[in-house]
Protein backbone atom coordinates (compact mmCIF):
# COMPACT_ATOMS: atom_id res chain seq x y z
CA UNK A 1 0.00 0.00 0.00
CA UNK A 2 1.53 3.37 -0.68
CA UNK A 3 0.07 6.54 0.94
CA UNK A 4 0.19 10.21 -0.64
CA UNK A 5 -1.00 12.73 1.64
CA UNK A 6 -1.63 16.41 0.26
CA UNK A 7 -2.88 19.68 1.48
CA UNK A 8 -0.92 21.42 4.06
CA UNK A 9 -0.42 24.98 3.94
CA UNK A 10 -0.62 28.14 6.14
CA UNK A 11 -3.85 29.33 7.44
CA UNK A 12 -4.97 31.81 10.25
CA UNK A 13 -6.38 31.16 13.16
CA UNK A 14 -10.34 30.04 13.13
CA UNK A 15 -10.11 29.18 9.36
CA UNK A 16 -10.18 25.87 7.42
CA UNK A 17 -8.35 22.99 5.71
CA UNK A 18 -8.83 19.66 3.98
CA UNK A 19 -6.01 17.48 3.61
CA UNK A 20 -6.02 14.80 1.00
CA UNK A 21 -4.91 11.27 0.83
CA UNK A 22 -4.28 8.39 -1.89
CA UNK A 23 -4.18 5.32 -1.38
CA UNK A 24 -2.93 3.05 -3.63
CA UNK A 25 -1.89 -1.12 -4.23
CA UNK A 26 -3.95 -3.56 -1.95
CA UNK A 27 -6.02 -1.66 -1.02
CA UNK A 28 -8.45 -4.18 -0.38
CA UNK A 29 -7.14 -5.21 2.50
CA UNK A 30 -6.91 -2.72 4.70
CA UNK A 31 -8.86 -2.02 7.66
CA UNK A 32 -8.82 1.56 9.06
CA UNK A 33 -7.44 4.43 7.35
CA UNK A 34 -6.32 7.69 10.17
CA UNK A 35 -4.98 10.70 10.44
CA UNK A 36 -1.95 11.25 13.32
CA UNK A 37 0.01 14.20 13.28
CA UNK A 38 3.17 15.39 15.30
CA UNK A 39 3.93 18.52 16.79
CA UNK A 40 7.55 19.79 17.19
CA UNK A 41 9.09 18.20 20.21
CA UNK A 42 6.03 15.96 20.41
CA UNK A 43 5.56 12.45 19.98
CA UNK A 44 2.62 11.56 17.23
CA UNK A 45 -0.69 11.22 18.10
CA UNK A 46 -3.78 10.38 16.89
CA UNK A 47 -6.01 12.81 15.39
CA UNK A 48 -9.01 10.94 13.61
CA UNK A 49 -9.37 7.52 11.85
CA UNK A 50 -12.31 5.52 9.60
CA UNK A 51 -12.81 2.07 9.22
CA UNK A 52 -12.52 0.78 5.08
CA UNK A 53 -15.55 -1.10 4.74
CA UNK A 54 -18.23 0.40 7.24
CA UNK A 55 -17.37 3.83 7.44
CA UNK A 56 -17.58 4.19 11.20
CA UNK A 57 -15.07 6.48 12.59
CA UNK A 58 -13.11 7.46 15.56
CA UNK A 59 -11.41 11.29 16.66
CA UNK A 60 -9.56 12.76 19.19
CA UNK A 61 -11.20 14.44 21.99
CA UNK A 62 -8.77 17.68 20.62
CA UNK A 63 -10.30 18.03 18.14
CA UNK A 64 -14.03 16.52 17.89
CA UNK A 65 -16.54 19.05 16.48
CA UNK A 66 -13.88 20.72 14.36
CA UNK A 67 -12.17 17.91 12.07
CA UNK A 68 -13.89 15.48 10.35
CA UNK A 69 -12.66 12.11 7.97
CA UNK A 70 -14.50 11.05 5.27
CA UNK A 71 -13.48 8.17 2.73
CA UNK A 72 -14.55 8.08 -1.26
CA UNK A 73 -12.92 4.99 -3.03
CA UNK A 74 -9.41 5.37 -2.47
CA UNK A 75 -9.04 8.89 -1.22
CA UNK A 76 -9.49 9.61 2.35
CA UNK A 77 -9.54 13.49 3.27
CA UNK A 78 -9.14 15.30 6.61
CA UNK A 79 -11.91 18.53 6.73
CA UNK A 80 -10.10 20.67 9.40
CA UNK A 81 -12.24 24.04 10.49
CA UNK A 82 -12.01 26.16 13.26
CA UNK A 83 -8.16 25.60 13.40
CA UNK A 84 -6.01 26.92 16.30
CA UNK A 85 -2.09 27.25 16.44
CA UNK A 86 -2.29 24.43 18.77
CA UNK A 87 -3.09 22.35 15.53
CA UNK A 88 0.29 23.04 13.90
CA UNK A 89 1.80 20.14 13.11
CA UNK A 90 2.83 17.71 10.28
CA UNK A 91 -0.26 15.40 9.56
CA UNK A 92 0.58 11.69 8.48
CA UNK A 93 -2.47 9.66 6.90
CA UNK A 94 -1.52 5.80 7.57
CA UNK A 95 -3.03 2.43 6.89
CA UNK A 96 -3.80 -0.57 9.25
CA UNK A 97 -4.40 -3.78 7.89
CA UNK A 98 -4.88 -5.66 11.25
CA UNK A 99 -9.11 -6.01 12.26
CA UNK A 100 -8.04 -5.01 15.96
CA UNK A 101 -10.24 -2.39 17.47
CA UNK A 102 -8.13 -0.24 18.51
CA UNK A 103 -6.97 2.30 16.03
CA UNK A 104 -5.31 5.46 18.04
CA UNK A 105 -2.30 3.01 18.59
CA UNK A 106 0.56 4.26 16.41
CA UNK A 107 2.60 1.16 15.75
CA UNK A 108 -0.52 -0.73 14.61
CA UNK A 109 -0.03 0.93 11.54
CA UNK A 110 1.55 -0.81 8.72
CA UNK A 111 1.58 2.28 5.70
CA UNK A 112 2.40 5.78 5.75
CA UNK A 113 2.35 8.80 4.32
CA UNK A 114 4.77 11.22 3.88
CA UNK A 115 3.74 13.87 5.50
CA UNK A 116 1.79 17.39 5.13
CA UNK A 117 2.91 20.71 7.01
CA UNK A 118 -0.36 22.62 8.44
CA UNK A 119 1.04 26.03 10.29
CA UNK A 120 -1.62 27.69 11.93
CA UNK A 121 -1.25 31.16 12.91
CA UNK A 122 -2.59 33.17 15.49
Amino acid sequence: VQLQASGGGLVQAGGSLRLSCAASGRTYSISTMAWFRQASGKEREFVVGISWSGGSTSTADSVKGRFTISRDNAMVYLEMNSLKPEDTAVYYCAAKMTTLATVTTTNLYDYWGQGTLVTVSS
